[in-house]
């Protein structure tokens, strides 16, 4: 144990120590919050309306916070992933300076090594993504508040498990990469691409059936998901308060992927946490399960 906690705080200050990628770690969230709000919130606004029967007419505070509340759900389900890649660098970096040959010759076991770098990481991101989380309460505090405390917490927990699992996708790609070029394309890719298959950028019932039926499969779809429940359950229980019938509001849901179907079937929240939460636990089991083999094989 004083090993591993050894090599996270060695690992978190270097981190910390590198402002290249702790800057760029850490503006991303923000870059993603101005361009969305900028580009995006009059796409988002177009879309809740024409999903609304012509008679219904919503207070502009409402449609402000439904908008909101889908773009830092779209933020916070892409940030919670790509920034643990950025935050992932310093273990390519140990294995493009030959830090990493040095430590697996020491009497550091693989297990100790590899959770050193996934513990270190994974605190960066969550220091990172909790930040990002409040800047973007504060952003829907600003256009319009509909949101409990039970929804805050909860989308807390949200970016909890869904940093999780970014920092384990991240651990297992990485461990694969040992040059800056190979990290950096790597990072470019995870971050135009990811945001696509998660929904984030585009609602999957957008997509065609085929492409929504392999999407169902991604554990990040889920994590999305739960987030943008808990960021719109208030603005759209709201609308149910002002008399907007249920029949208006379910197919707003599934246009936004409040709601979620694996083969027809819909997916409650405690599935959706089911499955984000086992996916990690795998993942994280196969990051450590690498470094073991690649250790017995270097022996």
């Amino acid at each position: 144990m004083r090993t591993v906690i050894a090599l996270i705080k060695r690992n978190v200050k270097l981190f910390f120590k590198d402002k290249g990628m702790f800057f760029t770690a850490l503006i991303t969230p923000a870059i993603l919050l101005v361009l969305y709000a900028s580009f995006l919130g009059n796409v988002y606004r177009d879309s809740f309306t024409s999903n609304l029967p012509p008679v219904v007419m919503l207070e502009e505070s409402l449609i402000d916070a439904l908008v909101g509340g889908q773009l830092i759900s779209s933020i916070l389900a892409v940030s919670c992933v790509t920034v643990a890649f950025c935050s992932n660098f310093l273990m390519v970096q140990d294995k493009a300076n030959g830090t990493r040959k040095d430590l697996r010759i020491s009497p550091v076991s693989p297990a100790a090594l590899s959770l050193g770098y996934y513990i270190a990481t994974l605190f960066s991101t969550l220091l990172i993504c909790l930040v990002a989380a409040a800047a973007c309460l504060g952003y829907v505090a600003m256009v319009g508040w509909y949101m409990s405390l039970t929804d805050v917490l909860l989308l807390f927990l949200d970016v909890v498990l869904l940093t999780l699992f970014g920092t384990a996708l991240s651990s297992i790609i990485n461990f694969f990469l040992s040059s800056q070029g190979q990290i950096s394309a790597v990072g470019t890719i995870v971050s135009s691409g990811y945001g696509f298959i998660c929904g984030a950028y585009m609602p999957i019932s957008s997509f065609s059936e085929g492409l929504q039926t392999v999407i169902s499969f991604l554990p990040g779809t889920y994590g999305t998901s739960l987030i943008r429940n808990h960021a719109m359950q208030g603005a759209l229980a709201e609308m149910e308060t002002q008399g907007i019938p249920a029949e208006a509001i379910e197919p707003l849901r599934d246009a936004l992927d409040c709601n979620l179907y694996f083969f027809d079937h819909a997916v409650s929240e405690p599935a959706m946490y089911a499955v984000l939460g086992g996916c990690t636990l795998l993942l994280i089991a196969v990051y450590v399960l690498l470094n073991y083999v690649s250790r017995a094989r270097r022996v």
